[in-house]
């Protein structure tokens, strides 16, 4: 039983996408009411929704980018 759960926590730390993943949409539905509402009823529910996730996907290459142009050695 113990290698079973030697050998889970390994592949847990090899793929981590799916934990950020999850977190990115946690963290869309703090932001997208927030876009909701600052639209003014403009948009729709999912057009804010959209938007908050666009802007997080952005946020996330721009980190991505900056930390390749200061930290080429990493990759």
């Amino acid at each position: 039983m113990e290698k079973i759960n030697f050998l889970a926590e390994i592949e847990w730390r090899r793929q981590k996408m799916p934990l950020y993943a999850f977190l990115l949409l946690c963290l869309n539905l703090v932001i997208a009411p927030a876009v909701y509402a600052a639209a003014t009823g403009v948009l729709e529910r999912r057009q804010a929704y959209a938007l908050g996730l666009l802007g997080l996907l952005t946020l996330g290459l721009i980190v991505y980018l900056f930390v390749v142009v200061f930290q080429p050695e990493r990759f």
